[in-house]
């Protein structure tokens, strides 16, 4: 499948005989009635544009084992149609649609440092300035989180944590994390509690309530890391300098305890922690994806770093 590959900027419906070569940055599958209804799929290619791609259940069986997050594919002979879901992964106008004609290939993978990550300013977020149609991507040193609460969420209860980001400039966002994966993350937090924690999160998606504006995990979309190593041109590449403002008590995360419905108070203790800039980004790892990594086994990598 040598040859010349198109760009997927120029990716449109007036033909369906397109050829790309991309990186599948973002992998989660939908279920219905515990069955697979579709595979979702971000993809990525060398100029860095991104393009949204789904599977269809009827020829889920075709793909499902050609294709796994991280990997380097080259698809052939595809449909697309105008990206109108509730909210967007790309700014791309289009998405891809698998056929059954559709062709996948093998390639090279492409550079590791094509990830798709592209940080949002907290204060575009805060001030209005982007559109809470398109899910984003953020990093920040969390300097306060609460204990896990259960709320009821369109009648179902539903696991809940919210946490405070710092950028570099020590602008603060709210975040919110719902479902399974808030425990997770809150067990994570503890566990390495000892260390200077920066939180990644791709593909969030801006909540605004009474003229507020936060960021929240997208069901199955979002992906959260907590320290997660960053190549960039085959080098670490380090965070940017989330130094303590001056009303933080040094090297600290501000635990807010009581954080129940029904609690009468919302004490804020600090924790003690080791140095206030990162100084290694290549320690303890947490993820939380829908692919075979799932977090449970992120949970546990990170129990045995640090019994080790």
């Amino acid at each position: 499948m040598a040859g010349i590959f198109d760009n997927v900027i120029d990716l449109n419906p007036m033909k369906t005989t397109w050829k790309i070569k991309v990186k599948i940055i973002r992998l989660w599958k939908q279920y219905f009635a515990g069955d697979i209804e579709s595979i979702e799929m971000v993809l990525l290619d060398s100029n860095g544009d991104t393009i949204h791609a789904t599977v269809n259940e009827d020829v889920v069986p075709i793909f499902e084992s050609f294709l796994e997050e991280g990997d380097s594919k080259i698809f052939i002979n595809f449909s697309l149609s105008q990206s109108c879901e509730s909210y967007r992964l790309t700014k791309h106008p289009y998405k891809i649609w698998f056929q059954a004609t559709t062709r996948v290939g093998f390639c090279d993978d492409l550079p590791y440092r094509l990830t798709g990550f592209t940080p949002i300013n907290f204060r575009e977020i805060l001030d209005g300035s982007l559109s809470p149609e398109y899910l984003i991507d953020i990093i920040g040193q969390i300097v306060e989180v609460t204990q896990v609460e259960i709320v009821s969420l369109n009648g179902k209860d539903t696991e809940k944590i919210s946490l405070e980001l710092k950028n570099e400039e020590d602008v603060r966002l709210p975040l919110v994390v719902w479902g399974k994966v808030a425990l997770d993350l809150s067990e994570a937090i503890q566990l390495l509690s000892d260390r200077t924690l920066i939180c990644v999160m791709k593909f969030g998606k801006i909540k605004i309530w009474k003229d507020e504006r936060s960021v929240c995990n997208a069901y199955n979309v979002s992906d959260i890391s907590l320290n997660p190593s960053i190549q960039e041109g085959g080098s670490n590449m380090f965070y940017p300098d989330f130094s303590n403002g001056p009303e933080d008590p040094e090297g600290s995360m501000l635990l807010a305890g009581g954080s129940s419905v029904d609690s009468e108070s919302n004490v804020k203790t600090p924790a003690k922690r080791e140095g206030s800039p990162i100084e290694s980004i290549e320690e303890a790892f947490y993820q939380s994806t829908a692919n075979k990594h799932g977090p449970s086994d992120s949970i546990k990598k990170v129990k045995t770093e640090k019994s080790g």
